[in-house]
């Protein structure tokens, strides 16, 4: 673990703790909302140590305080975290060694700490990358849970703070070097259309599923290119 931190940059080590920072953010927004709702101080802490998912917390939550059944939130959770089946082959190099710490890495494994990983060209520095950044996330993420829980006793509208904006502009910011590629910023725009034309017919979490067709369409679109340039 040592060897982790002595690889990590400043530029790196930087950029790490902002993101972690603005979860924090996010995480207090969800503590708070949470309690508001009428849940009790503890869910919300629960739920951020087991699950460790925020965009399946806030789901999950959501279902609930509207009516919605546990099964109902559960099965909504499952089928956003889906996506973390391909997160796991995307990093398999990075979470390599014992049973116990592909679990522990396994756990760890959220947008922000995929996208850090697989942004470093070694592996040592993937694996430098995703194990600081999981490690200060879920520290930064469980503390700004608890803080906002017991905020959430003292405020009524949670909504006129506006913390939960820095979920998705965190993930906006994470995304944006990568647009650089044509074939990435292909399979984007083909997700999000995707998405975004579905998400008027279909249950919360199946348009984010679709979108991940968007890859296969950046794939495919990206095979020419790989040919013409084999050519030259």
């Amino acid at each position: 673990m040592r060897s982790i931190w002595r690889t990590l940059d400043r530029g790196l080590a930087r950029d790490i703790a902002l993101v972690c920072l603005a979860d924090a953010l996010v995480g207090v927004s969800y503590g708070a909302i949470t309690v508001s709702s009428g849940f009790a101080v503890w869910v919300p802490m629960l739920l951020s140590v087991v699950v460790f998912a925020g965009a399946a917390q806030f789901m999950f939550i959501g279902i609930i305080a509207s009516g919605g059944s546990p099964i109902a939130a559960v099965v909504a959770g499952l089928l956003v975290n889906a996506r973390h089946v391909p997160f796991g082959f995307a990093v398999a190099d990075v979470l390599g060694g014992s049973l116990a710490k592909r679990l522990l890495g396994s756990h760890l494994m959220i947008d922000e700490t995929v996208a850090f990983a697989l942004a470093q060209k070694e592996t040592d520095r993937k694996r430098a990358a995703y194990w600081a950044c999981g490690t200060g996330l879920f520290v930064c993420w469980n503390v700004g849970v608890v803080v906002g829980a017991f905020a959430g006793t003292a405020i009524s509208d949670t909504d006129v703070f506006g913390l939960d904006a820095a979920f998705p502009a965190v993930l906006l910011a994470l995304v944006l070097p990568s647009l650089k590629d044509a074939a990435t910023r292909r399979a984007v725009l083909t997700g999000v259309v995707l998405a975004l034309a579905a998400t008027p017919f279909l249950p919360a979490g199946l348009p984010v599923l679709l979108a991940l067709a968007g890859v296969l369409a950046g794939l495919a679109a990206g095979e020419p290119e790989k040919k013409e340039e084999a050519k030259v």
